[in-house]
C-alpha cells in the first residue's frame, strides 16, 4: 500500500510541506495594518472599518485588559454574536498573551456558568441584552470583570439611534450598565484606552491562543485548546489550498459564527492573514444573507450544508446576484451532491465539500477546490502537512483501502490537548494519531469518505446501518429539502431506522411513496421503517443538525411509554 497517495494528486500549485512562522497569531493583523492601513476590513450593516482602526482598536482593548490586571495565559470569554467587537476583541485578548474562550451568545445560564467555571475565564466581554443572564451567574465564577456592548455600537448614523427601538421590541428589554465596578463600557474603553503594544514572553509551540469548547455530546463539553502553532498552520494550510486567491483583494462573507472554531478559522483569521474584507452578519437569516451577497459581492463563502440548502431554496433566489461567489468549502457536516451541484450552477462558482474537528483547528481534508474530477461522497484529501489513516479497534496498523474503520490524522493543526483534563486527552489519542471518533474509508487514490460518527451508527437486526448514506439517497428526491436518519429504539430489530423529513416549500409525499423510492436505491435492511415530517430540524448555531437531539427524544418517548399507569 502506497504510503500517502493523495500527494501525487496534489496540482502544482500547492505545496506538499508548508515553513510555519513561528510568530503570535495576532501578528497578521499587525501585519495586514501595516501594509493596507486604509482597505475596508470589517463591513457591518452599513459600516466600514479599516485595518488600521481594527488594529488600533485591538490594541486599545489589550491595555485595557492589561490596565485591570489580565495578562499572559489568563483567560477572557467573548460572547458575542459576529459584530466587529468580536473581532477586535478576539485579536485585543491575543495582544495581552491571555487566551480566548468562545462562548455561544445562545448559550443559557447553566451553560454559561459551567463554561466560565471550567476554563476559569477572569473576564467576559458580551452584548447588554445577555448582561442579565451573566449577571445571574457572576457570583458563581471567578469573572472579575463584565464588559458590555451592544449591537447599535457599531452600526452607521442613522441606524444606531432605531436599533435600540427594534431591539426592545424584539427582547422586551432594555438593559443600562454603567462603567464602574467590576462592570465596564467597550464604548468608554476605545475612548480611553491608547493603541500601544504590549510585551510578554512568547512560546510558539506551548501558548494557547483559544479554548474552544466541544459541542459535549459524550459528557460535558471539554476546552479543547488550540496553541498559536495550531491556528497557523492552519490557516497557512488554508491559504495554500485556496491558491487563486489574490492576497488583499478578496471579499469574505461572515455567516459562519466566530464562536464556532470553522468560522473563526476560515472567516477571522484568514481573513486577517490576507487582508481581506469581512463582511460580518451577526444574527443569520436567508433574506439578509442573500442581499450580503447581491451587495457586497463576496468572494469567499465558508459555510455549513444547511446554510446552501437554505439559499437555495429560498423563493426570492432568482432576484439576486450570487455570481462573485469563487470558492465555498462546506464543513460540518455532509454536503449533499445534489446540493453542491445546484449551487455551482446557480453561483458559477465552486463548492466542495472539507472535514474536519474543533479538535484539529479545524480542518484536516478537503477536497481540491478548482478540479475538474468530481469525487462523489468525498471529504477529500489530507491537507499539506497532514497524514491520516484508517484504523480498526485497538490497532494501530491501517486498514487495507475500501475497509471501514476510524478515521486518524497527525498534523501541526492537532490540539495541544483537553483544558484541565490530561487522562481524557490520553484517551484521544492512540500512538501519536488523533482519533477523530469518525468512521470512514480511503480509496486507493487517497480519497477519504467519511461514513458517519461511531455513536451515530445504527444497529439493526445485526446489520451496520451508516445514516449518511441514507441521507444522501433521500436529499437526491425532488420534494425533500433537509433530513437526517437516526437509529431509534425498537423491541424487534433493537434499532431501527428512522427519517425525520422537511419538505421543500408547498410539497407533498407520502411515507409510502417515500418507502418506494428508498426501496429503489438502498438494500431493504437500510430502508427507514419509520418516517416523521417536521416544520424544521434542531441544528447548532452554525446550521449542523443535531442528530442526538432526535434520538434523545425517541428515547425519552420510549421511557414514558414503559412507565407504570
Amino acid at each position: 500500500m502506497t504510503m500517502r497517495p493523495w500527494l501525487d494528486l496534489y496540482p502544482a500549485d500547492i505545496s506538499k510541506t508548508l515553513d510555519y512562522e513561528r510568530i503570535p497569531l495576532q501578528e497578521f493583523l499587525t501585519r495586514s495594518s501595516a501594509e493596507y492601513p486604509d482597505k475596508t476590513a470589517i463591513h457591518f450593516m452599513g459600516k466600514n472599518i479599516s485595518y488600521k482602526e481594527f488594529h488600533q482598536s485591538a490594541l486599545k482593548f489589550a491595555n485595557y485588559l492589561s490596565s485591570i490586571g489580565i495578562g499572559k495565559g489568563d483567560r477572557v470569554a467573548i460572547m458575542l454574536p459576529n459584530c466587529p467587537q468580536g473581532a477586535i476583541a478576539y485579536y485585543g485578548i491575543l495582544f495581552t498573551g491571555a487566551i480566548v474562550v468562545q462562548t455561544n451568545p445562545l448559550y443559557t445560564e447553566r451553560e454559561v456558568a459551567y463554561q466560565m467555571v471550567d476554563s476559569g475565564a477572569k473576564a467576559i466581554i458580551s452584548l447588554d441584552i445577555l448582561y442579565p443572564r451573566i449577571s445571574k451567574v457572576v457570583k458563581d465564577t471567578a469573572l472579575e470583570h463584565v464588559i458590555i456592548t451592544g449591537i447599535k455600537d457599531y452600526l452607521p448614523f442613522p441606524k444606531n439611534l432605531i436599533y435600540p427601538f427594534i431591539q426592545k421590541k424584539e427582547h422586551g428589554i432594555k438593559v443600562k450598565v454603567e462603567h464602574r465596578g467590576m462592570n465596564h463600557l467597550f464604548t468608554e474603553i476605545m475612548k480611553i484606552a491608547k493603541p500601544d503594544p504590549i510585551d510578554y514572553e512568547f512560546d510558539y509551540d506551548e501558548d494557547v491562543a483559544l479554548l474552544q469548547y466541544t459541542g459535549g455530546t459524550t459528557g460535558p463539553p471539554k476546552g479543547v485548546m488550540l496553541t498559536h502553532a495550531n491556528l497557523i498552520s492552519n490557516v497557512k494550510m488554508c491559504d495554500e489550498w485556496l491558491y487563486k486567491c489574490k492576497k488583499g483583494e478578496e471579499v469574505v462573507m461572515g455567516i459562519l459564527p466566530f464562536f464556532h472554531v470553522y468560522g473563526m478559522t476560515t472567516v477571522l483569521v484568514l481573513s486577517v492573514m490576507q487582508g481581506n474584507k469581512m463582511v460580518l452578519i451577526p444574527k443569520f437569516d436567508f433574506d439578509t444573507a442573500l442581499k450580503s451577497i447581491d451587495k457586497q459581492k463576496p468572494t469567499l463563502f465558508p459555510g455549513a450544508p444547511t446554510i446552501y440548502i437554505g439559499l437555495l431554496n429560498h423563493p426570492d433566489l432568482a432576484k439576486y446576484d450570487l455570481s462573485s461567489i469563487k470558492a465555498c468549502i462546506s464543513g460540518s457536516a455532509a454536503l449533499p451532491v445534489e446540493i453542491q451541484e445546484k449551487f455551482e450552477e446557480i453561483t458559477g462558482g465552486k463548492l466542495v465539500e472539507g472535514y474536519g474537528l474543533t479538535e484539529t483547528s479545524p480542518v484536516t481534508h478537503a477536497n481540491f477546490v478548482w478540479s475538474e474530477e468530481r469525487i462523489k461522497g468525498s471529504v477529500g484529501v489530507p491537507w499539506p502537512d497532514t497524514d491520516s489513516c484508517i484504523l480498526g479497534p485497538e490497532s494501530s496498523e491501517p486498514l487495507k483501502n475500501g475497509e471501514i474503520g476510524e478515521i486518524a490524522v497527525k498534523g501541526p493543526q492537532v490540539m495541544k490537548g483537553y483544558w484541565n483534563r490530561p487522562e481524557e486527552t490520553e484517551q484521544t489519542f492512540r500512538d501519536g494519531w488523533f482519533m477523530t471518533g469518525d468512521l470512514g474509508y480511503m480509496d486507493d487514490n487517497g480519497y477519504f469518505y467519511v461514513v458517519d460518527r461511531k455513536k451515530d451508527i445504527i444497529i439493526a437486526s445485526g446489520f451496520n446501518i451508516y445514516p449518511r448514506e441514507i441521507e444522501e439517497v433521500l436529499y437526491e428526491h425532488e420534494e425533500i429539502q433537509e433530513c437526517v436518519v437516526a437509529g431509534v429504539p425498537d423491541a424487534y430489530r433493537g434499532e431501527t431506522v428512522k427519517a425525520y423529513i422537511v419538505l421543500k416549500p408547498g410539497a407533498t409525499v407520502t411515507e409510502e411513496e417515500l418507502d418506494s423510492y428508498c426501496r429503489e436505491n438502498l438494500a431493504s435492511f437500510k430502508v427507514p421503517r419509520l418516517y416523521e415530517f417536521r416544520m424544521e430540524l434542531p441544528k447548532t448555531a452554525v446550521g449542523k443538525i443535531l442528530r442526538r437531539a432526535l434520538v434523545d427524544e425517541e428515547k425519552k418517548k420510549a421511557e414514558k411509554e414503559l412507565l407504570p399507569l
